[in-house]
């Protein structure tokens, strides 16, 4: 069963494609100045360096957040466009899980950070149990310190708010503060895809009407309209 996933939630997006047991292939892009006609583009260039046509794709898998709001809003219009086009199922996958996926069988807490603005980050906790990547801690968007100060014992933080806020959470938790290589940094397309065929085997999907992102909190103009 191949799977064409996009990853949008941040600035460092990507687009994957795997089937069962292989992956087929990633791309890299700035979602920051990639408006959906360059994300069509990106896909229509892995599609065909893979020699897979659009026809040839079983579902489609998008990280549903939290995260950019722009970002997500492109990734599921992008998502929607095709499912609806070709009459597939879709996968969402919450970019923190997929995230925490990244670092398979690590013995530390995992939690991912990504910078939420106004001072807070969206995060949560997992930890492997044997096979499977565990959520400690759901999703939340918090202060940094305020999070911090609840963990008890190492763990390897990851992502973009990890990024911003690395002297504050190595000021609070010492050598209890691991970091890993800038490449495991941000959020993949690859992790999407991988954890889309799990739930896929397991007869987990939606159709595109009912996606919505998970955002966590409102956004601005939102929250300044109601005011």
């Amino acid at each position: 069963m191949k799977v064409l996933a996009l990853e949008t939630a941040t600035k460092a997006g990507s687009i994957a494609i795997a089937d069962e047991g292989v992956f087929i292939g990633e791309v890299r892009l700035d979602v920051s100045i990639a408006h959906a006609e360059r994300v069509m583009d990106s896909i229509a260039w892995l599609l065909k360096s893979s020699h897979i046509s659009i026809g040839e794709i079983d579902a489609f898998a998008l990280s549903i957040g939290p995260g950019s709001f722009t970002g997500l809003r492109i990734g599921l219009s992008t998502i929607k466009g095709l499912a609806f086009s070709t009459k597939k199922p879709v996968v969402p996958v919450p970019t923190l899980d997929a995230m925490a996926r990244r670092l398979p069988f690590s013995s530390y807490y995992i939690c991912p950070m990504l910078d939420a603005r106004k001072d807070e980050v969206y995060t949560a906790l997992y930890r492997w149990e044997g096979n499977a990547c565990v959520k400690i801690i759901p999703e939340t968007a918090v202060e940094p310190g305020e999070f911090l100060r609840t963990l008890k014992g190492p763990a390897v933080f990851m992502g973009d708010g990890a990024v911003k806020y690395k002297n504050v959470i190595s000021g609070i938790l010492k050598t209890d503060a691991l970091f890993p290589p800038s490449s495991f940094m941000s959020p993949a397309a690859s992790s999407i895809a991988e954890i889309a065929l799990e739930k896929l085997r397991d007869g987990i999907e939606a159709g595109p009407v009912s996606l919505t992102p998970l955002y966590i909190r409102k956004a601005e103009a939102e929250i300044r309209w109601k005011a």
